[in-house]
Order: structure tokens, then C-alpha cells, then sequence
């Protein structure tokens, strides 16, 4: 799943009449550069959610013909979701093998199967990408790389699922994979964040961290990252 349908308020002006998703970056939009990196890797098909502008992301489709794969439109124009309930809205799609969630303005050189791999291998409910990088939230380990809470590091806010005798800090990346057991961790919405099941999960299940720490990752959320994001979508390999 694609998550496209966010507002992109951090991407003011250029989402004033655009949404994120459709925001160039080395004149391809995220969202194209999102699907091609997923057809790199051999995914044939996707559900992408829209919200802000989502006429624009189902026209810029069709125009390229859902670039020659199976898309499906989960449609929140109604009303935004959150990370959480957009997932729940889509959970028809999802219940007959793990998936892989992938923000639209996350650009990285993460290998998508090693991740995969990794979940299927650990028989956990979820499989996050973290690495070690400064940011205003963190989520908090233990020493066996299982969640077990989160950290709001401006304001010191905690949040524990397990106490545990020493937490390991590491930045989310937007990229994770999820057992369709997830959805019974889910309230009934219809709108919550993604990162609140985690952590009411976490209480009784193995939510994993899956380390990148050497691999290019920037998230695209603010318009003095789309210099740099210039330079490093070069770098990326794509279909």
C-alpha cells in the first residue's frame, strides 16, 4: 500500500494546488517514483489511498496508465484517515498474506524484498524500517530489537507498551511490513494513526526493527529537502 493522500502541509506553497504525491522531485512526481521503485522490485499490485487533490492522483493514472500494473484507488476523499485508518479502509485488499506499506514521500535504496524476507522469517506482527537518526519522535526497543514504546523527544512525552530494562532509540522510516493479523489490533476508526496500533500491539506481540542504517533515506516532507532529494533519487534505482 501507498499512502498518497496526505494534506502536505510541511510541502507548502507547492501543495496549495497539487497534492503531495504529485510534487516533482528531478520532474518525476513521488508517487511515480514510488510505483517504479516498487515495480523494481517485482510488485504488481497496489492500493493507493487519496485525499487532498485526489482527482489529480487518479487522473495522473490514468494518463500513464496505472504504469502497467494493477492500482487500486482506496478513496478517503470524504475524509482523511490518519495512517491507521486508511489502513483499516483498506483492510479488504490485505487479508491473505503479509503486505508492505510505503509513504509516498519516502525516498530510499532499501532493499523492499530483504524486508519482506526478514518479516516472513521472524513470524512477527510487524516489521518496521528504523535507523539511527536525529528526529522529534523516536520509537523505543529492547536490546532484542522488539517495540516497546515511543519517545516524543521535544516534549518527553513516553508512551511504554513493555517496560524493559534499557530502551534503544531508532527513528521510523515509513516503510514497513504488516501481518493481516494487524486489523484485529485496530479500533473501529475511523480515524487513528498506524503508530498507536503499534503500540497497543506491541503489548503482547513482536513488532520487529529492521535496521538500515547504511542505506540512502530521506523523507521528502518540506521544500528544502527537494534539493537534496534531487541529488539522491539518482541514486535509486527504479523500473
Amino acid at each position: 500500500m501507498i499512502f498518497a493522500a496526505g494534506l502536505g502541509t510541511r510541502l507548502r506553497p507547492l501543495t496549495e494546488n497539487k497534492p503531495k504525491a504529485l510534487v516533482e522531485v528531478g520532474g518525476m512526481p513521488l508517487l511515480e517514483i514510488t510505483i517504479r521503485r516498487l515495480k523494481y522490485f517485482g510488485v504488481r499490485e497496489i492500493v493507493a489511498n487519496i485525499h487532498h487533490f485526489g482527482e489529480q492522483v487518479i487522473g495522473f493514472l490514468e494518463q500513464h496508465a496505472n504504469f502497467g500494473i494493477d492500482i487500486t484507488i482506496s478513496d478517503e476523499r470524504g475524509l482523511l484517515l490518519d495512517t491507521g485508518g486508511g489502513l483499516l479502509k483498506a483492510a479488504p485488499f490485505f487479508q491473505d498474506a503479509p503486505f508492505l506499506v510505503h509513504n509516498v514521500d519516502i525516498l530510499s535504496d532499501v532493499n523492499l524484498p530483504a524486508l519482506y524476507r526478514a518479516h516472513l522469517a521472524s513470524g512477527a506482527l510487524a516489521t518496521l524500517a528504523v535507523r539511527e537518526r536525529p528526529s522529534s519522535r523516536h520509537l523505543l526497543f529492547d536490546e532484542g530489537g522488539l517495540l516497546a514504546g515511543w519517545r516524543h523527544n521535544r516534549t518527553g512525552e513516553e508512551r511504554i507498551s513493555r517496560p524493559v530494562p534499557k530502551y534503544q532509540p531508532l527513528a521510523f522510516s515509513g516503510l514497513y511490513v504488516l501481518s493481516p493479523r494487524i486489523f484485529e489490533f485496530m479500533p473501529p476508526g475511523p480515524v487513528f494513526s498506524i503508530i498507536d496500533v503499534f503500540l497497543e500491539a506491541a503489548r503482547s506481540e513482536r513488532l520487529q526493527a529492521y535496521r538500515h542504517d547504511g542505506s540512502l533515506w530521506l523523507d521528502v516532507g518540506k521544500p528544502d529537502a527537494l534539493g537534496k532529494a534531487e541529488a539522491l533519487v539518482k541514486d535509486i534505482p527504479l523500473a
